[in-house]
């Protein structure tokens, strides 16, 4: 059995993202680990652990995860402004690529990953924080040795389609659909889809488990609070399958 290692940038995107693979992965009898880059708070960290961590070990624990490591960043937030660090601890998007390397090395020598999660070169959507992760995860597969890397991502007609159906259901999105049809991957790039839907009731139950994010107000919560609604029949056939790039070396995605 392998030891499979999903690195994300925030709580929450571990479902979106790679929820239905991880799940699977575990059902397998794989040892799935989760790193998240950050622990989704934009200020300092509140006494004791914070709140979307905890959000992400009930996650986990749905998806059958056996480890969740924070690798000890603070989110860098959305827009074009970069905040300053809190007192605490530095924003993930100003971290030193290489140290922030190191950390996830450390974890992939000690835990002995055969197979790296992580992110396409565009971070998806081009969030800060997940252009990080893909810089980072790629680094560390290199110092670690660790020779598979498939990067997370969608089909760029897969996001069109998404998009169209979120508009005719009117649900508030407050993203910009022109930049999203160039975001994520060409199918043509697409090495791996993963039919995932006989896991779409723990995909749909962890992604319930990010309470903050759903019933917040994010640029997100709408969709999600719509998403953990659904029948699960209907939520697995929306977001029943997850699609990869494997990486190679000095290549990317056009």
């Amino acid at each position: 059995m392998a030891t499979i290692l999903a690195f994300h940038a925030h709580p929450d995107d571990e479902v979106l993202l790679t929820g239905g693979t991880l799940a699977r992965a575990a059902a397998d009898g794989h040892r799935v680990v989760i790193v998240v880059a950050t622990d989704g708070l934009m200020g300092a960290t509140p006494e004791g652990e914070a709140p979307r961590l905890g959000e992400l070990r009930a996650s986990a624990a749905v998806l059958g995860v056996a480890r969740v490591v924070h690798l000890g960043y603070a989110d860098s937030g959305h827009g074009p402004v970069l905040h300053p660090d809190p007192p605490d601890r530095t924003r993930f998007a100003r971290a030193d690529t290489e140290e922030a390397a190191e950390r996830l090395a450390d974890i992939l020598r000690a835990e002995g990953v055969q197979l790296l999660l992580s992110y396409d070169a565009r971070g998806g959507y081009g969030h800060r924080d997940h252009v990080k992760v893909h810089q980072v995860g790629k680094r560390a597969a290199e110092l670690a040795g660790v020779s598979r890397v498939l990067e997370a991502t969608m089909p760029r007609d897969v996001v069109d389609r998404l998009v169209r159906l979120v508009r005719l259901l009117r649900i508030p999105f407050r993203y910009d659909a022109d930049a999203l049809r160039s975001a994520y991957s060409p199918r043509a790039a697409i090495t791996h889809r993963i039919d995932v839907r006989r896991f779409a009731r723990q995909k749909q139950a962890a992604l319930a488990a990010h309470r903050s994010e759903v019933s917040g107000t994010g640029r997100l919560a709408p969709v999600m609070r719509l998403l953990i609604r659904l029948p699960t029949p209907v939520f697995g056939w929306l977001l029943g399958r997850e699609w990869f790039v494997e990486s190679r070396a000095g290549t990317s995605a056009n």
